[in-house]
């Protein structure tokens, strides 16, 4: 008898560990330093590669300085720091996909010296690959072998893609801007969908923009726009499950002023990069079990985890705190700005029912100190954990991504700072099921010839045609035929009559 081995592929969706490394900046601002007033710290993976064993990736942290000048001036720059890191888990192998994730701890600034500064930034990442795994299957058509198959659903990686596309805005401004000290972007997935030989991305890119007046006033506003970008992948249809990651690549952000009749203008352009994975469900026949009418069979199984993409869920929520300043420190008189905002994810997990997420969420807030005519700052850091109702039976690997926005600071009491801002976090989820076939099957030794006629077999409660045509070595059908009277599973303990035709 001859075996037949069928393959078919899953896909498993894993998350690495998590762990934290330093990245040393050096930069230039093109003038000598007084005081470092603002930094604005992201970063972000460019490129990576699977090896086994080992996903390695580069990547860039960008920087956005406010400070002043020793004349007193206030100044800006903005730089990028490239670097290097890499994963290791014995679970990647050559060629997988893999979604990672950065998020900046801190920053310590180091050294200043003239119009340079050493910034060392504290980053924590985190990734999670996509396997394609193959999977053994058997069958045989020999008359012989009695199989018991099965349908089982599997989800397989279908198609992936990465595109950049340019998010632009354009609105009117009524004070006249002096400079442009900083802009700080941030892109938010709504929702997105499978069509005919595309993915449909919906989404919306927030800015702030922190400028300086022509009566050197600090000024600062929102700007929001809300994008839908159609990517095209081949092979895609609408009965697909689809998931995106969205990002901003940081060193294309733009931001322009153009003179017009109203007043000024300003233009701001975003470039959005976006990864796609397209995924297909399948039904695919198994042999759940099998036996031989006339030989004992050998079978080895071979289990196999699936992840299924879940929903894309949104959280929304107003996070609040307060600071205290310290003893030593300058009392605030007046709060002049705040910029380097920024959202660190630090524990996810499902508990009652519920999602939660904790986090910290910082900005850096400039002010007026009066008694010294002097301008200070301070980072202000609020713990926040947020929860939502959770039960879709998501229990897989988890990819969050959050944003921080409608962010505000206010002074009470001359030491202490009241922070209120709105946090919006993506979560993107998949079920992971665990699935077992048989993958190998070996004939043994032939089974005793029948010297007898008839043989009565004493089933029990519960039994169905299979489990007693299996202990007999016999088809399903002949226990059917030769006793019609029974309904299968039987109800109660019974006997079974079997007969064999003598030669």
């Amino acid at each position: 008898m001859a075996f037949e081995t069928n393959k078919f592929s899953v896909t498993k969706k894993t998350k690495l560990s998590s762990s934290d490394f330093s990245v040393e900046c050096n930069v230039s601002v093109g003038s000598d330093i007084g005081k470092i007033l603002s930094v604005g710290v992201k970063a972000t993976d460019d490129n990576y590669e699977t090896l086994n064993g080992v996903l390695n990736y580069s990547g860039t942290v960008d920087l956005k300085l406010v400070f002043l000048t020793d004349s007193g001036e206030i100044g800006s720059s903005c730089h990028s720091c490239n670097f290097s890191s890499k994963f290791e888990n014995e679970d990647i192998v050559t060629g997988q996909e893999a979604i990672i994730s950065l998020s900046v701890i801190d920053y310590q600034i180091e050294n200043i010296s003239g119009d340079s500064v050493r910034i060392v930034v504290n980053i924590n990442q985190s990734a999670v690959i996509c396997e394609e795994k193959e999977v053994d299957s058997i069958t045989c058509n020999d008359d012989d072998v009695c199989l018991s198959n099965e349908e089982i659903e599997i989800v397989k990686l279908l198609a992936s893609k990465k595109e950049v596309f340019d998010v632009e805005s354009e609105l009117n401004i009524k004070d006249n801007i002096k400079k442009i000290l900083c802009s700080e972007s941030q892109v938010m997935l709504k929702s997105v969908e499978s069509g005919v030989n595309f993915v449909s991305v919906q989404g919306e890119v927030t800015t702030k923009i922190l400028y300086l007046t022509d009566e050197d006033k600090f000024e600062s506003f929102y700007v929001n726009e809300s994008f839908k970008e159609e990517i095209e992948v081949e092979s895609v249809s609408r009965e697909n499950l689809v998931e995106a990651y969205l990002k901003v690549k940081e060193d294309g952000v733009s931001t322009q002023i153009d003179e017009s009749e109203k007043g000024q203008v300003l233009t701001v352009k975003v470039p959005v990069i976006a990864f796609v994975r397209v995924y297909q469900n399948e039904l695919v026949s198994v042999v759940k079990d099998l036996y031989s009418l006339k030989n004992e069979i050998s079978i080895s199984t071979e289990s196999f985890e699936n992840s299924i993409v879940c929903p894309l869920m949104t959280i929304e929520e107003k996070i609040e705190g307060n600071l205290t300043l310290d003893e030593d420190a300058p009392r605030v008189d007046k709060v002049l700005f705040f910029c380097g905002n920024n959202v660190n994810l630090t524990n996810i997990y499902v508990e009652d029912d519920k999602i939660h997420v904790e986090g910290i969420a910082k900005t850096n807030v400039v002010y007026l100190n009066d008694e010294t005519n002097s301008l200070n700052s301070v980072q202000v850091e609020v713990p926040f954990t947020v929860s939502e109702k959770f039960d879709n039976g998501c229990n897989g690997a988890i990819t969050a991504n959050a944003i921080v926005t409608d962010v505000d600071v206010v002074v009470k009491k001359g030491r202490d700072l009241y922070y209120d801002a709105k946090v919006k976090i993506n979560l993107i989820c998949a079920h992971d099921s665990i699935s077992a076939v048989i993958s190998q099957a070996n004939a043994n030794d032939l089974l005793p010839e029948k010297d007898y006629a008839m043989e009565v077999l004493f089933a029990q409660k519960d039994q169905n045609a299979w489990d007693i045509a299996k202990s007999a070595h016999v088809s399903v059908e002949q226990i059917m035929l030769q006793n019609p009277e029974l309904v299968f599973p039987l109800e109660e303990d019974t006997s079974v009559i079997l007969y064999y035709k003598k030669i």
